[in-house]
């Protein structure tokens, strides 16, 4: 028994703090190659989770982002222009950070439009409750 409060202490903490996805075959030699290629990888979004970046996901296709990245960086790309390269061949939806432009409106618009249709029912509701006891 008092092993339990240790091993759930453990557990908990490997739960809360999760490790990155990345390899170590994908790790690239070059400390600072690498940290970057790590900063770029968490501004992309894995394209199969969606809601996680491709440094923290196992998927395929975030490995082969990485590892994209990482072939970007070598050959000489700026962070910009890894971002750009990328985006360019998989679209706005890549980024985790999608820029605000016309095509992205309501991807941006879709939190707040929620948000209105929820306040608008509950106002409709309490607005039209019958009276209670007449």
């Amino acid at each position: 028994m008092k092993y339990v409060l240790p091993f759930l202490l453990l557990l908990f903490i490997s739960i809360a703090n999760p490790a990155a996805a990345v390899l170590p075959d994908e790790i690239m030699s070059d400390p600072a190659l690498e940290q970057r290629a790590r900063a770029i990888s968490r501004q992309l979004r894995c394209l199969v989770c969606q809601g996680e970046d491709i440094d923290e996901s196992a998927a395929g296709l975030a490995r082969d982002l990485r590892l994209l990245v990482r072939e970007r960086l070598r050959a000489g790309d700026g962070d910009a222009e890894v971002l750009a390269f990328i985006q360019a061949r998989y679209g706005d939806y890549v980024l985790m950070k999608p820029p605000v432009k016309p095509a992205t409106y309501l991807l941006w618009s879709t939190p707040a439009l929620v948000l209105l249709g929820g306040l608008l029912i509950l106002f409709r509701r309490l607005r039209f409750k019958p009276a209670e006891g007449g």
